[in-house]
């Protein structure tokens, strides 16, 4: 007794909670496609769920009420919305479309499983007092949305103009729910009704996330396990095989798995959806929480369910529970639309087209820097820049991976944990700067998940939200000495796992004080040239940022001596000619930019490049250069055998070295599909303007485009 009614107590919490969590104005608007794929998942699996129920009586000697067909087929009409969730995210498809789709099928199927259990657990006491029961529901359901939802709201606001709200609140909001369940449980329905209800009619906002705060680890962790006690000790498995065998009862049980499935192949069939994401959809909809073994149970009570069709579909909601984790995996990878997501790169973008920006901060410490490099990206009306600022998040304790999507409101923990806190003041200082900046739309986000999969929680946030770059900061922060000290290794692992598996282009800062850029006071940035794809992405960066008012450019190119360009290859002179292409472009285009200088030299090897470079030491505010994934260069050589940190390639490493006395800061720039060439196609479109661009080059008298020797370095704004 002590068991069942602590089971019967967290229930009851945690339906309320389920209630709290759910958005009705998500349920009242759903899709023509999500409103197909949930009708036609409870139809199937209800006429199904009837014929099984009946199949299994005939094959058995013990005569129940024909009643309880419904009660199975109503288990399995239902969708767990909360365990989909937390599968879901574990699968890192929370965010993707047949997530987003699932979810909101789910969401459907929730509600009308609350209808059906309005509607059963009357029915299935008695049908004399069924007329009286559902009167007395729908009556009770209509006063709770229309009078003490608005009395709630009026109670709430007045609240929340005093900002702290005590343990008596929680208390009153707990013996709500205790009030609205044993209303609905007089009336004839389940418990389970009026709390699910009095948590549906709570209003949105700080208080709900509040209450979400304070009880969901005590609920979940406490008091619901007494739940599943209770039902471990009602199973009996030797009731399984009674006056059948285990064979049919397995058919049974796969029978009830197709159901689901069937029926969203036959709805992915009539709108047109690819038949594998129909199949994907059926699997997840077979996931099973406890609002099935809640109906189930209530069968049981209520000797309408013998002990065998009780087992059978208890063990058939656990198995179809449990296999759509590894099914999923091993079927459905999330890589819809990286095909058409393959040319999402800064330099193939229209400059009148929005930019999309993916920026990651591991610490408080990386805000500024990033806002100030965000901030530096010129922003203008025909390309404005849309910020998804996302708070990476180490995964500690009971806690379960998350992606959330931070809205327009405070947080509503009042003693909030180290990583709450630590995201508020990021979400604060973004939208400051939102503010302060018209042009630029931020969206807040924070990642919980562990550091070995955190890179997938990156890269699938960028390729759902369309960014054409990821910026990463350096795992290595400045101390008060000057020096480049770790921050914390794991970082390091998630930017190399970030730019082997990106799917748009990555960038990695190097933050050395970089501050906002002023109309009024010039911030020098110079970007490295050297070839290649990533460099190429990297110049169409700075070429944006050029357009600031308040930033003068200086690109440098380093050339080969003629001996070195006779020693490379076919393929090594192919991408030489895509990049002098690129760089003609750039030179065309920008001749008449006082903002801009393009400057040329000469070296013959990586000891001469990196000496060139010293020339400049604390001459720029900021240093941008490409990674330079597969590039082979005689300037490069030997460089890369002392390489401390690859991921920023060999130059930005040598940016980066102690040794090397730069006070500047650095942005690695790593273009998506480096590595591949230039189509056919690409190369006459551009053959014809590089006709063009070298005419007026050929005349021009600028001054740009000068070969420089040993000490003509320029200093400041030259």
């Amino acid at each position: 007794m002590v068991v069942e009614t602590m089971a019967n107590l967290g229930l009851l919490f945690y339906v309320f909670l389920t209630g709290l969590e759910m958005d009705l104005s998500a349920i009242l608007r759903p899709r023509k496609r999500v409103m197909g794929i949930a009708i036609t998942g409870i139809l199937i699996p209800f006429l199904l769920g009837v014929g099984l129920f009946f199949l299994l009586q005939y094959r058995s000697s013990h005569i129940t009420p024909k009643m309880g067909c419904v009660f199975w087929a109503a288990a399995l009409t239902v969708t767990g919305f909360p365990v989909l969730t937390h599968i879901l995210t574990d699968l890192k498809l929370l965010h993707s479309d047949i997530g987003r789709i699932a979810m909101s099928v789910a969401m459907l199927n929730d509600i009308y499983a609350w209808v059906l259990i309005a509607i059963l657990i009357p029915t299935g006491v008695g049908m004399k007092t069924t007329p009286q029961s559902l009167t007395g529901v729908v009556a009770f359901i209509l006063i709770c949305f229309l009078a003490v939802r608005p009395f709630l709201e009026r109670i709430i606001r007045i609240e929340s103009e005093k900002d702290n709200y005590s343990e008596y609140h929680l208390c009153f909001v707990l013996a709500g729910a205790l009030m609205c369940a044993c209303i609905t449980d007089l009336l004839g329905a389940q418990s389970i009704v009026g709390a699910f209800v009095f948590g549906l009619i709570m209003p949105n906002g700080e208080f709900g996330d509040v209450l979400l705060d304070r009880l969901d680890d005590f609920v979940s962790g406490i008091m619901l396990p007494f739940f599943f006690v209770s039902w471990g000790i009602k199973i009996d498995f030797n009731n399984i095989s009674r006056d059948t065998t285990w064979y049919f009862v397995m058919l049974v049980i796969c029978f009830a798995f197709m159901a689901k499935i069937l029926s969203s192949l036959i709805i992915c069939i009539l709108f047109k959806m690819p038949l594998r994401d129909g199949a994907a959809l059926g699997v997840l909809m077979n996931t099973k929480g406890i609002l099935a073994l809640v109906i189930l149970n209530t069968g049981w009570n209520k000797k309408i369910l013998n002990d065998q069709q009780f087992t059978v579909m208890v063990v058939a909601i656990v198995a179809m529970t449990i296999v759509v984790a590894p099914i999923m995996s091993a079927i459905y990878k999330h890589r819809k639309g990286l095909k058409q997501y393959r040319l999402r790169t800064i330099q193939r973008q229209k400059p009148d087209t929005e930019l999309r920006v993916l920026a990651c901060v591991y610490t408080t410490a990386n805000v500024s820097g990033i806002i100030s490099l965000l901030q530096v990206s010129h922003a203008t009306k025909l390309s404005p820049i849309t910020i998804f600022a996302l708070h990476l998040v180490e995964l500690t304790g009971r806690a379960s991976a998350m992606l959330i999507v931070h809205s327009r409101r405070k947080s509503g923990a009042h003693n909030p944990s180290r990583a709450q806190a630590d995201s508020n003041l990021i979400i604060n200082a973004f939208e400051a700067f939102e503010r302060d900046n018209h042009l630029f739309t931020v969206q807040p986000l924070t990642a919980m998940s562990l550091y070995s999969t955190m890179h997938e929680d990156i890269c699938s946030v960028a390729q759902d939200k369309r960014v054409s770059l990821i910026l990463l900061p350096f795992h290595k922060h400045l101390t008060v000495g000057g020096r480049m000290e770790d921050e914390n290794v794991a970082y390091r692992d998630i930017n190399l796992n970030v730019l082997a598996n990106a799917p748009c282009s990555v960038g990695i800062f190097i933050d050395r004080g970089l501050a906002a850029a002023d109309i009024n006071v010039k911030r020098r940035f110079c970007m490295l040239f050297i070839g290649g794809g990533d460099d190429r992405e990297a110049l169409a960066y700075a070429w944006r940022m050029a357009g600031h008012p308040g930033i003068s450019l200086t690109v440098v190119r380093f050339l080969p001596d003629e001996d070195a360009i006779l020693s490379l290859d076919t393929t090594e002179n192919d991408k030489e000619t895509i990049d002098e292409d690129y760089i003609n472009e750039f030179r065309f285009k920008s001749a008449s930019e006082e903002s801009i200088m393009y400057l040329e030299k000469v070296v013959n090897n990586g000891e001469e490049t990196v000496s060139a470079i010293s020339a400049m030491e604390n001459s720029y505010d900021l240093y941008i250069v490409g990674k330079g994934a597969g590039k082979v260069s005689p300037l490069l050589s030997g460089l890369s055998e002392w390489s401390d940190c690859p991921e920023l390639g060999v130059i930005g490493d040598v940016l980066m070295s102690s040794t090397f006395a730069l006070q500047a800061s650095v942005l690695v720039v790593q273009q998506y599909g480096s590595s591949g060439g230039m189509s056919e196609e690409s190369r006459r479109d551009r053959f014809g303007l590089r006709q063009r661009m070298m005419g007026v080059l050929r005349s021009s008298q600028s001054g740009k485009g000068m070969v420089l020797s040993d000490g003509d370095w320029p200093i400041g704004n030259a």
